[in-house]
């Protein structure tokens, strides 16, 4: 699929069940997804309400896009002040999750350690369908001419068992300083632009050095560290 090709909008309440498949699936075909939820028979069922409950809380407090035909969705926060903490999370992680909660609210709470101190917008969540990785691009594409157009960076984290070959390195990322989770978690990669973009990449701003988040003690710890 070109990127023009795809019809990119901002997402309804009406297109939150089809989405909330995509994104669910994919927490599953992912590593984080064993991690979040180890019991192999509940796990589709709770990573399904968590990607409801993520749709949601993006679509009150941040931006939800997706293309016409539901084929991928996004999740972007306008960082331009420090975030809330992850404390605001747990009233609702605890009552869907019960039991697994702690691993959910761990995972918002390494995510808020690390996050960029200077303005940016943050990328919580990107899904496709299965062999629509285009209409992911194009999501991503659309956005990052809009942070060229204001002078923002842009910040994420990937769950990725090789993060040099997916969406983020076709995007001209580089990854660096993984978050590893604990007990016993993947590691969460902080992609970052790399120096030079090769003809054809999407333009963008490049995450500024001053940009980047510290390594509290859960980046610290990780290994090994591109340069």
């Amino acid at each position: 699929m070109n990127l023009v090709e795809a019809a990119v909008r901002p997402a309804v309440e009406v297109d939150f069940p089809a989405l909330s498949t995509v994104m669910a699936d994919a927490f599953v075909a992912r590593p984080i997804g064993a991690w979040l939820v180890p019991d192999v028979a509940q796990r589709p069922a709770l990573l399904h309400r968590y990607a409801h409950l993520v749709l949601m809380h993006g679509f009150e407090h941040g931006q939800v896009d997706t293309t016409d035909d539901l084929a991928a969705v996004t999740v972007w926060y306008r960082r331009l002040e420090p975030a809330p903490p992850a404390a605001t999370w747990m009233y609702d992680l605890d009552r869907l999750f019960g039991p697994h909660a702690p691993r959910f609210a761990l995972l918002h709470a390494y995510v808020d350690a690390v996050l960029p101190h200077t303005p940016h917008h943050h990328l919580a969540h990107v899904a496709a369908r299965p062999g629509r990785g285009g209409a992911a691009r194009a999501l991503l594409a659309g956005h990052h001419a809009r942070l060229d157009a204001e002078g923002l960076p842009a910040y994420t984290e990937i769950s990725s068992t090789r993060p040099r070959e997916d969406l983020f390195a076709w995007l001209g990322y580089e990854p660096r300083s993984p978050i590893l989770l604990e007990p016993g978690g993947p590691a969460l990669w902080r992609p970052q632009p790399c120096e030079r973009l090769t003809g054809g990449l999407p333009r963008r701003v490049r995450l500024h050095r001053a940009a980047t988040p510290f390594r509290g003690r859960a980046a610290a710890a990780a290994t090994p560290r591109s340069p």
